[in-house]
């Protein structure tokens, strides 16, 4: 292959992921630009009966050369946008649309690959505050990173 050709086919593959957001997009949760842009997939899990804090929103998307940082892993700001959405998605689907106050991460360890899994929790649900948390996980099921955040319930 000529000098560039790879690059090339990556630019026209990041270039054909971009143009499919943007046509897939809605301005609704689970359809919005960016979570089409990450390729998240969501899934939601009932609370059990003993604990209602314990309901979760699951997401998942595929690392590509898109989320990677320079260094080659997986971008904080990416990680950081997920697991923000984990939790709104939560937040929206328990109680309708709330707002992140704050929230603070902490990255463990880089991603290079594969398919990423973010779960976003409450620890303490209020009635105009709560507590959450988001922990993403590498497709080897390693803790990557832990965020957690206070967010403004609607109402």
């Amino acid at each position: 292959m000529a000098d560039g050709a790879p690059r090339r086919v990556d630019e026209i593959a990041a270039r054909a992921h971009f143009d499919q957001a943007l046509a897939d997009h809605a301005q609704a949760f689970e359809t919005f630009f960016l979570a089409r842009l990450l390729g998240l997939e969501f899934e939601y899990l009932p609370a059990d009966a003993a604990d209602a804090d314990k309901e979760m929103c699951r997401l998942t998307f595929p690392v590509n050369d898109m989320l990677r940082n320079p260094q080659g892993s997986l971008h904080g700001g990416a990680m950081a946008s997920a697991m923000d959405i984990s939790m709104g998605h939560l937040i929206n689907k328990v109680a309708g649309p709330g707002a992140t106050i704050e929230m603070k991460i902490q990255y463990m360890r880089p991603v290079m690959g594969g398919t990423v899994t973010c779960e976003g929790s409450f620890t303490r649900r209020g009635r105009s505050l709560s507590f959450m948390e988001s922990k993403l996980y590498t497709s080897e099921g390693k803790l990557a990173a832990h965020a957690t955040a206070t967010w403004k319930m609607p109402g």
